[in-house]
């Protein structure tokens, strides 16, 4: 017990500016008469007051308006899913689940990346082939967190969709489609809400391409999370940017795309399941709408990788890309995703 006060006088002494005199003399009064309980004591009293509320300290420290770092950006995602998500009794799910909420992967993915390296269009199309490659490559950048007080966090987005026509003789890009976005997601609720965020984007979307080939548009939409056991309910409404009539080469869009969308996400132990729904809601001849359907799922050991999941997607309906968003199509390919 000595050896221990002795110790606690020789860090008080380090920091013995503003040590209260008073506290100090009772202690060693205390020790003197070996009562070395309540030295101990008061010595602990001491050392407290020497540094108050270290908790409180780190938690401003972190609340601060900030340039995110990656490793601080991956701790916000973790804070989030221990405050906001309700866990599974299933093992295998809830680490399917964390993982989709974190994004654990070694950088931040946005949307899925995967690669399909064989995609079948139902019907022949005049100029393509009826079986191409698709990948997709989705990335985020957190850029700041915090900046209204509400633990939001802004982004930038990138999402870049490829058609590759790999099965014919020069094997030429048919179409890529560009989806720069900067936009804000907001934490809401605890547990045992159903809405778990908000997310506010500006989005632009466009092929690249020019003359009679281009299309672009600009959007800015409100999309938000709702968790309901394993299930996830994403809704997504959008208002479009308008342009001058001379620059507006999709002026239509709107006609086969709606205004807005419907995202359902059922993580099952190693699986995801995701179904995505699109309509025009013209209740007449004029209706249009999409379904698109995504199944990841874990591989066979001999070909598992880290963070590699077999991939099945199925699209029907318009808008499959930019240049098609005015013809109904049937696809379906398989390949492998790199994230969820």
């Amino acid at each position: 017990m000595k050896s221990i006060i002795i110790l606690f006088i020789f860090i008080i002494s380090l920091y013995s500016q503003d040590i209260d005199a008073d506290l100090l003399k009772k202690a060693k009064a205390f020790e003197k008469n070996n009562n070395y309980k309540e030295a101990m004591q008061i010595y602990k009293q001491i050392a407290l007051k020497q540094y108050p509320k270290q908790e409180d300290f780190s938690i401003k420290k972190e609340e601060k308006v900030s340039n995110i770092e990656p490793n601080k950006f991956e701790k916000i995602k973790k804070r989030f899913y221990r405050k906001h998500i309700k866990r599974t009794g299933d093992k295998q799910t809830a680490n399917t689940l964390e993982q989709m909420i974190i994004s654990d992967f070694g950088l931040y993915p946005y949307k899925t990346n995967y690669l399909l390296p064989v995609t079948y269009d139902t019907k022949q199309r005049e100029g393509r082939d009826q079986y191409e490659t698709k990948f997709q490559f989705s990335i985020e950048k957190p850029l700041f967190y915090n900046v209204f007080g509400l633990n939001e966090t802004i982004s930038f987005g990138y999402t870049q969709t490829s058609y590759w026509q790999t099965s014919e003789d020069s094997a030429p890009f048919r179409e890529t489609n560009y989806e720069p976005e900067v936009f804000v997601t907001i934490p809401y609720g605890n547990k045992q809400s159903s809405l778990k965020a908000y997310k506010i984007s500006l989005l632009h979307q466009s092929n690249g391409q020019d003359k009679e080939d281009s299309r672009s548009w600009n959007r800015i939409y409100l999309e938000s999370y709702f968790q309901y056991t394993n299930l996830f309910f994403v809704p997504r409404i959008w208002y479009r940017i308008p342009e001058s009539k001379n620059s507006d080469d999709n002026k239509d869009i709107e006609k086969y795309l709606g205004y807005g969308d419907i995202t359902l996400i059922y993580p099952y132990k190693k699986h995801t399941f995701e179904l995505k729904l699109r309509n025009n809601l013209r209740l007449n001849e004029d209706n249009k709408g999409s379904a698109e359907f995504n199944w990841s799922f874990p591989l066979p050991s001999f070909l598992s990788y880290a963070n590699t999941f077999g991939y099945l997607q199925v699209f029907t309906g318009y808008g499959d890309s930019l240049i098609d968003y005015d013809k109904h199509m049937n696809k379906i390919g398989i390949g492998i995703a790199f994230s969820r």
